[in-house]
C-alpha cells in the first residue's frame, strides 16, 4: 500500500488526456481504525456514498456525454480511495469513447472495486432525473439550538461525551450542521451535517455538541471522522443502538457521505441537502 505522501492530493496535477485507471490511489483503512481500537472484526456495518457531478465521456461518434454518478463503497472494504485521485480518474474519461452507459458503469465498477478491494456499485443519472429528487435536510432534533460557550481550540476528545442512565432510556435522532473537519494533507476545511440515531441512556446533548464542534481543528478523512464519532459515542455513552450519518459538502466536484451503524438501521437515502 502506498503512503499518503505519494498521493496526488495537495500536488499540482495535469488534467489526464486519456483513460487511466492507474490514477486511482487506494489508502488502507487499517491504520486509522487501529487508532480507534478497531481490529479486523468491525463494530459496525455501513457504506460511503460518493456523488460525482463532473462526469463526462464520448460516445462512439465522439459526442460528449454527461451524467451525475453515485457510488456506494462498503465500509468493510480494505481501502478507501483518495478523493483527488478519484476525480482525476473520472476526468480521464473526458476524451474516451464508450459504447453505452451500461459499458461505462461496468468499467467504473471494475476499476473502483479493484482499488477498494470490494465491490463498488455505480449508478448514473441525467441532470433532469437527478433534479426530480430535490433537496432534503437531515431529519432530527437540532443540537444547534443549544446556546453554549465553546473553546475554539478544543480537540474531539471522547472524554467530553457522557450519558445518564438515571434519566431513563431514550430513542432519538439528533442532528447538527456544525461539523467541520480538515483534510489531513492540505488542511483545507470540509463541512458536513451529521445525523445520529441513538437508543440508550439519556445522552448529554450539550456535551455531544461540544464534542462535534471540536472537530474544527481535527485533520482526517471524512470516513475516519465518522468512525471516530461512532466509536467515541459507543464507548462513552453505551447506547444499545447507534448510527452516524454525515453529509459532507462538495469539494472537487465530489461529495462523500459516510454511514455507520451497529444494528439493522434503515439504509441512508442519498438525497442532497441545501449545502450540497
Amino acid at each position: 500500500m502506498s503512503h499518503l505522501d505519494q498521493a496526488p492530493l495537495g500536488k499540482v496535477s495535469e488534467n489526464p488526456n486519456q483513460y487511466s485507471p492507474g490514477l486511482l490511489f487506494p489508502i488502507s483503512r487499517t491504520e486509522n481504525r487501529a487508532k480507534l481500537g478497531i481490529s479486523q472484526s468491525l463494530p459496525f456495518f455501513g457504506v460511503d456514498i460518493w456523488n460525482a457531478y463532473e462526469l463526462s465521456w464520448l460516445n462512439n461518434k465522439g459526442k460528449p456525454q454527461i451524467a451525475l454518478a453515485s457510488f456506494v463503497v462498503p465500509a468493510n472494504s480494505p481501502n478507501i480511495i483518495e478523493s483527488k485521485s478519484w476525480k482525476l480518474y473520472l476526468n480521464s474519461f473526458n476524451n474516451h469513447r464508450v459504447g453505452s452507459e451500461k459499458e461505462l458503469i461496468e468499467i467504473l465498477s471494475s476499476d473502483l472495486s479493484k482499488a477498494a478491494g470490494a465491490t463498488i456499485s455505480v449508478q448514473l443519472q441525467t441532470p433532469e432525473k437527478s433534479n426530480q429528487g430535490g433537496f432534503k435536510e437531515l431529519e432530527g432534533k437540532l443540537l444547534d439550538r443549544l446556546d453554549l460557550d465553546i473553546d475554539p481550540h478544543q480537540q474531539p476528545d471522547a472524554a467530553l461525551l457522557s450519558s445518564d442512565a438515571n434519566l431513563g432510556v431514550v430513542e432519538e435522532t439528533l442532528v447538527t450542521h456544525l461539523l467541520r473537519s480538515n483534510c489531513p494533507v492540505t488542511g483545507q476545511p470540509d463541512w458536513a451535517s451529521v445525523q445520529i440515531n441513538y437508543v440508550g441512556p439519556t445522552i448529554n446533548e450539550e456535551a455531544l455538541l461540544r464534542y462535534l464542534i471540536a472537530f474544527r481543528e481535527h485533520q482526517e478523512f471524512h470516513e475516519h471522522c465518522v468512525e471516530k464519532i461512532f466509536i467515541d459515542i459507543k464507548e462513552k455513552c453505551h447506547p444499545t443502538k447507534l448510527s452516524v450519518y454525515a453529509r459532507y459538502t462538495r469539494r472537487g466536484g465530489i461529495d462523500i457521505n459516510p454511514f455507520r451503524a451497529d444494528y439493522n438501521a434503515e439504509w441512508p437515502i442519498n438525497i442532497r441537502h441545501s449545502r450540497q
